[in-house]
């Protein structure tokens, strides 16, 4: 039965086509990641960014363009969400095909757009800049000059943990708060600011804080071949696999528990009642009747009140039958005696 204590969602505006929702993710990612790009490079060079800053400036960014792009597409924005949302059959397929392309696009258009507004000088090159925005771990980090003063280094293991534990957490958030066809709840923004903060907070000392495999993607492929002390490009897979890895695990926890939390003819009886509400077809009163006696015969349910009297009836009229054609042969048979 449906239940009408549920959270209120926000459900994508009906009518908006792919090439909308589309839009509405690449014009997402394409803010966020520029946004995250200038504060860690601007940032970072005239305010001294620190782990504080990083961490409210991400959760910001990220709730600010979730509650702009909501009601369009569900705001994804990430690779890995959508992923695990379409291995959770919360978004079609193609939908999330299309979703990543525009997800990467975007992020590919803002690492341009901050390549066209850096500014370079014989004493400041371009690759200062890029170091401070890239993702990357041991010689990619962008804490590398300090770890290795004091002989330290992140290594791809450290690098792989931090990241994949990050992701989960954006990824479960986003699940938990995402229901069926792309609707989500009235909170959503929320959390998942809150969820990229966190995230944030746990990455950034080691890898600068991906989490989200789009906008490690943009700003490397602008950063290559710059002259950082690591090409981007080189390390860019671990955050590409700990993203697709972070989405099955949380997917394959969404399935399994639904699998063992929810009775089979529970789940068919609430489906099709709730197919026979959307369509308008309302039972006949002795369909439902029917099928409440035959129920009660299969379980041995015993009836009562009126369906009792009903069923009564049926059985002393099947046996008003019998008698019937019981005394007919027999009066039959008598008049067949006399002729003879």
């Amino acid at each position: 039965m449906t239940d009408t204590t549920t959270t209120a969602s926000v459900q994508p505006k009906k009518g908006h086509d792919l090439w909308a929702r589309a839009l509405s993710e690449f014009a997402g990612s394409l803010l966020i990641c520029f946004a995250i790009y200038l504060m860690c490079t601007f940032g970072s060079a005239f305010y001294n960014v620190n782990l504080a800053f990083v961490t409210v400036g991400v959760g910001v960014i990220y709730a600010a363009m979730t509650a702009i792009f909501a009601r369009i597409s569900g705001a994804q924005f990430n690779p890995a969400v959508t992923v695990a949302a379409m291995l959770t059959s919360k978004t079609k397929v193609w939908d999330g095909i299309c979703y990543i392309v525009a997800q990467i696009l975007g992020a590919i258009v803002a690492g341009g757009l901050l390549r066209l507004v850096l500014p370079t000088s014989e004493s400041v090159a371009a690759n200062q800049w890029y170091a401070m925005a890239v993702n990357g771990y041991d010689k990619g980090s962008s804490l590398y000059t300090s770890l290795n003063s004091l002989g330290l280094t992140f290594s791809i293991t450290v690098a792989i943990i931090v990241e994949l534990l990050a992701s989960i957490i954006v990824v479960a958030a986003a699940m938990v708060s995402m229901r069926k066809h792309g609707k989500v709840r009235s909170d959503y923004a929320l959390v998942m600011g809150v969820a990229y903060a966190a995230a944030s907070a746990m990455s950034f000392p080691v890898t600068g804080a991906s989490i989200n495999p789009a906008r490690a993607t943009g700003i490397a492929v602008f950063a290559q071949g710059q002259g950082l002390t690591q090409e981007p490009l080189a390390q860019l897979w671990v955050f590409w696999v700990t993203a697709v890895l972070a989405a099955a695990i949380v997917a394959l926890v969404i399935i399994v528990s639904q699998l063992l939390g929810t009775p089979k003819t529970s789940v068919d009886s609430d489906v099709a009642e709730a197919a026979m509400a959307q369509a308008g077809e309302v039972p006949a009163e002795d369909e439902v009747e029917a099928v409440q006696i035959a129920e009660a015969e299969n379980y041995n349910v015993p009836l009562t009140g009126e369906q009792t009297d009903n069923d009564y009836s049926v059985i002393e009229e099947e046996d008003a039958e019998e008698e019937t054609e019981q005394d007919d042969s027999q009066t039959d048979s008598a008049d067949g005696v006399e002729r003879h």
